[in-house]
């Protein structure tokens, strides 16, 4: 089982979900300049984060089912942040609190190494999608995130995945089909 895994299990096993959400498509879980200390995990459906600037939304992360996902920068120094959290559609969360959160982290040496293997995973995924943006062709992006995410193509559609490759949906579509 994988230390994730076994993780949420604690978390079920010791009833420390604060709260279930339950959000329509397009329901924003999270807006610019708001506070956001919880963690979600995804029970169903599937959440985009972003950024707007005055253009456009630029999309930098995905959630969708069993995966962790909270506007981290809010989450960390609780303070308002830049992002947006918004369901993509009609999607179900289990919440906790970060003070729950973390003492759960702090109450093993255990919690604290799979708190430690997420955020590594979190940073290396972030660092490799930085380089990706930064120095990659569309093509190779597209086949990084593919290999990387295969779940993704799934569970998001394609206008969504192009804002995060940082490419036209047309360009996405014409790079799928060859």
């Amino acid at each position: 089982m994988n230390p994730i895994t076994n993780f949420i299990e604690k978390i079920d096993q010791q009833n420390l979900w604060d709260n279930k959400l339950e959000l329509s498509r397009k329901e924003h879980l999270k807006v610019k300049g708001s506070i956001d200390t919880n963690l979600y995990f995804v029970i169903r459906g599937s959440l985009r984060i972003y950024v707007l600037d005055e253009f456009e939304e630029n999309i930098i992360r995905f959630g969708y089912k069993n995966n962790f996902i909270a506007s981290l920068d809010s989450f960390i120094t609780e303070k308002p942040s830049d992002l947006y959290i918004q369901a993509i559609k009609k999607t179900e969360l289990k919440v906790i609190k970060k003070t729950t959160f973390m003492n759960l982290i702090e109450s093993s040496e255990e919690n604290t190494k799979i708190w430690h293997i997420m955020l590594g995973d979190l940073i290396f995924q972030q660092m490799e999608r930085e380089r990706d943006i930064l120095t990659s062709s569309p093509i190779e992006r597209y086949k990084r995130v593919l290999a990387r995410s295969p779940q993704l193509f799934q569970e998001i559609p394609n206008k969504y995945i192009a804002s995060y490759l940082r490419m036209t949906p047309e360009t996405l579509s014409r790079i799928k089909k060859s």
